[in-house]
């Protein structure tokens, strides 16, 4: 390797390094905004996610601050319930700090390993609660929202929730318990979801079975004072209390599901053993419908689309910490490829949206290359 390829390299490798140390700086810092607000109002532990600048995007210090709260309340005895909501009204949680993730992956900063590891150790221990956990999804819910919301008990959309695990599109796979969730809804809308990214808005978020419960925005203050009201509630008096508010929110009540009249066709389209197969009968079908579909995942990256093929007919089987430790395999299988920098690069940095996938097809993607992607990690597997 010549001189000036090396001087170059080394350039690179610095400035990634700089850039990792102001996000990490960031990150870590005590903000004078705290990025998470954690309280006790009456016997109800209250989580507010407070970076509304950044659409409510979970790093490693919120995890750090919410998780050890979490276990806290779930055993004292004078927390009931604990609601869980975002700041600013745009965003419950956008995702995880993403970009942070990359950058530290890039200079094998330990970042990407932790990130990881703790965010679905807090996963696990919200589908762990005992007490019941009401997760208020106000705006957008992706990713790491998603993570933070849809393993506890009850789940409230409103007009303006937006659901998606778009994560086949930046070289990732649908992380946080995706694996456990998305196959147990009903029929295959859960691999649609997973591979497409197809985006759920409002009731139809109920509707999929991802959220529990339907209620009008103007309604939650009113929702909150009267949970945070509550004596002692059991699960039973909050589901009572949400069926109520539910009853009253009308809108878009007499809307079909918006991919109800596609539900036939989803289970029969994706229902081949094979990624590939699925693309085959998407493009022979012939509708609209499926051909939108196979454009989709056209753009997706071939080996994200095959890991998240593998990870959700694995899941359907396993418990939440089952498949967390099969998702920590994965994040990790991901942060040595070359994918996910290359997917974050054209959808968040640069956002050219045109990434140079590797393999760049489905079928140059092998099987034994997506079966070492599940292969453990001996000592540095998931513990809970």
């Amino acid at each position: 390797m010549s001189v000036t390829v090396l001087k170059s390299v080394y350039r690179h490798r610095l400035r990634s390094l700089c850039r990792l140390q102001r996000i990490q700086g960031h990150m870590m810092s005590s903000q004078v905004e705290p990025e998470v607000l954690l309280e006790r109002v009456g016997s109800a532990g209250v989580i507010t996610i407070n970076r509304p600048k950044a659409l409510n995007a979970l790093n490693l210090a919120m995890v750090r601050q919410i998780y050890p709260q979490l276990k806290k309340w779930d055993n004292d005895n004078e927390t009931a319930i604990v609601i869980i909501k975002g700041a600013g009204g745009k965003a419950f949680c956008a995702g995880g700090d993403i970009i942070a993730v990359t950058e530290s992956g890039k200079v094998g900063d330990p970042l990407a390993e932790d990130f990881f590891r703790e965010e679905y150790i807090l996963n696990n221990a919200i589908g762990e609660c005992r007490k019941p956990y009401i997760a208020l999804i106000e705006g957008i819910t992706m990713g790491g929202g998603v993570g933070l919301s849809v393993h506890g008990r009850f789940r409230v959309a409103t007009e303006k929730t937006l659901f998606a695990m778009p994560e086949t599109a930046i070289g990732l796979f649908p992380d946080v318990g995706g694996g456990f969730f998305l196959p147990r809804l009903r029929g295959k809308l859960g691999l649609f979801l997973a591979l497409t990214g197809f985006r759920l808005k409002g009731r139809d978020v109920q509707r999929a079975g991802v959220a529990t419960h339907f209620v009008e925005r103007e309604k939650i203050p009113e929702l909150e004072r009267e949970l945070l009201g509550l004596t002692s509630p059991s699960a039973e008096d909050v589901s009572r209390l949400l069926d109520s508010y539910q009853q009253q929110s009308a809108l878009d009540a007499d809307k079909p599901f918006v991919l109800e009249r596609h539900m036939s066709d989803i289970d029969r389209l994706f229902s081949s053993s094979s990624v590939e197969g699925i693309v085959k009968d998407l493009q022979a079908d012939g509708s609209e419908f499926a051909r939108k579909q196979a454009e989709m995942l056209s753009r997706m990256s071939p080996t994200s689309l095959k890991i998240t093929h593998q990870q959700l007919e694995a899941g359907a089987t396993l418990s939440l910490r089952e498949v967390l430790v099969m998702e920590y395999r994965l994040s990790q299988a991901c942060m040595r490829g070359r994918d996910f920098y290359e997917g974050v690069r054209a959808v968040l940095v640069d956002k050219d949206q045109s990434p140079k996938w590797s393999p760049p097809t489905l079928e140059e993607v092998t099987q034994q290359s997506v079966d070492q992607c599940f292969s453990s990690l001996g000592e540095k597997d998931l513990t809970f």
